[in-house]
């Protein structure tokens, strides 16, 4: 290990996130140790098997607590330039019960933070902190505002599992990433992250609440995941420069989307709103559309020309909703689509509304040349009278995979892999099954 460069060494120690394990090492070489005091990184956790242990009457004046192993970390470096300090997974759903017999992990506590912070402020380009929800979410912190006032050079920051204020919010003119995951914040229409971050080119809110109406209005933003975790009354997207955008939501009655330069869009909303007002998007090549109201939300948007790739999912598509899809109404939406997904209940759906229509849309659909579809073989004969359909109508389809659900008998599922490969040999036909929750399985494909 003594004969290791000095940068791989730093490069193995900065990736352990246990205290007890970066201690170890310490102890275990000379070298590391001389070493471990020109780490730029610092990544800890606290782990599961430490909460444990320390609420043990047993083995509590054993444990070191954390805050104190971190601050002694810090204290020992020459330049930090990244921290990030956490709980672990498993400590996210620990029970509220007994909340005054554990250790203080509460991280974003602005006295725990403003005792580590400002001696390595001046060098930080990203902040992490992942707090305890059971000790945070009945405190609210100001720990924004204490890092606006000491991280002139911040890049990057992250915050996840806490309640923060914005009062004392200071602008950050060089942050251009920031992510606030399952958080309750106090600035329900976004002013202050708007105003005082004005140069995010990368912008993450994920399960955040506490919002009204919320506007993102950044003249830089490039890419932004937004999951809004409440019902506002409106949502705003208004970005120049985005390029990729992940919207998730319920229903707002007003729904705002302004990015021209949009390029990817992954939109998932449970309803139509009252007024959706969406910009031409000349640039859009790929779409992802989630709703219980597919059919509504397809009439609303506008008509892109340039969308190659195109994906297609139904919320609660056992129980038809709204207007109904049909393939002709996708060859007049989207006419220049070339990879086409679509979920169970948007293939159940189209088989449905089989018609006189989508006979004639092979004039349109030239550059389909990629299908992958989820089935649940309700009815096979009816299946397979779409899929030749889908490839009468499409005669540049070189590539179609079908994913069966694993519910359906293996028989059932034989007989629609025999009579589809032999309808159409020269097609490259891809098998798999799927599930709720679970990663897709392939099972064979054929040429």
């Amino acid at each position: 290990m003594d004969e290791l460069p000095p940068p791989l060494l730093l490069e193995i120690l900065s990736r352990l996130t246990d205290p007890a394990d970066l201690a170890r090492c310490r102890i275990a070489s000379k070298t590391l140790n001389s070493t471990s005091r020109d780490l730029q990184s610092v990544c800890l956790l606290c782990s599961f098997d430490r909460y444990a242990k320390y609420r043990s009457p047993l083995t509590r004046s054993s444990v070191t607590p954390f805050k104190q192993i971190f601050r002694r970390l810090l204290s020992e470096l020459r330049i930090v330039k990244s921290v990030s300090i956490g709980v672990e997974k498993p400590l996210r759903t620990a029970s509220y019960d007994d909340v005054e017999d554990e250790e203080d992990l509460y991280l974003t506590d602005v006295n725990f933070v403003e005792e580590w912070l400002p001696r390595v402020s001046q060098s930080l380009t990203s902040v992490s902190i992942s707090d305890f929800w059971v000790q945070s979410c009945w405190r609210r912190s100001s720990v924004l505002a204490v890092i606006s006032s000491h991280c002139y050079n911040l890049v990057d920051l992250e915050i996840k599992n806490a309640w923060l204020s914005v009062n004392g919010l200071k602008p950050m003119p060089k942050l251009t990433s920031l992510t606030l995951e399952y958080v309750r914040l106090d600035d329900e229409n976004l002013d202050n992250i708007s105003g005082c971050f004005p140069c995010l080119q990368v912008l993450n809110l994920i399960g955040v609440g506490g919002l009204k109406d919320p506007r993102v209005h950044l003249l830089d933003l490039r890419s932004c995941y937004w999951t809004v975790s409440n019902a506002p009354n409106s949502v705003a997207v208004v970005a120049p420069k985005l390029v990729k955008l992940k919207l998730t939501c319920v229903r707002p009655k007003v729904l705002v989307i302004d990015a021209p330069l949009l390029a990817e869009m992954h939109f998932c909303i449970l309803k139509k709103s009252d007024y959706l007002k969406v910009e031409e998007f000349v640039n859009l090549e790929t779409l992802h559309l989630e709703s219980m109201e597919l059919g509504d939300l397809l009439c609303t948007l506008p008509l892109s020309k340039t969308i190659k790739s195109l994906t297609l999912g139904k919320i609660n598509w056992v129980e038809p909703v709204g207007t109904g899809i049909c393939l002709g109404s996708l060859s007049r939406n989207f006419p220049n689509v070339t990879t086409l997904t679509l979920a169970a209940g948007v293939w159940s759906e189209l088989e449905r509304h089989l018609c006189p229509e989508c006979l004639e849309v092979r004039t349109n659909m030239w550059g389909l040349k990629d299908i992958t579809a989820y089935l649940v073989l309700n009815n096979i004969d009816s299946t397979l009278s779409f899929i030749k359909t889908v490839l009468e109508s499409c005669p540049n389809l070189s590539d179609i995979a079908l994913l069966i659900h694993c519910d359906v008998v293996s028989n059932v599922s034989c007989n629609l892999i025999s009579k589809c490969a032999a309808y159409c040999p020269g097609i490259r036909w891809r098998w798999g099954m799927w599930k709720e929750g679970t990663k897709d399985a392939w099972i064979s494909h054929s040429l």
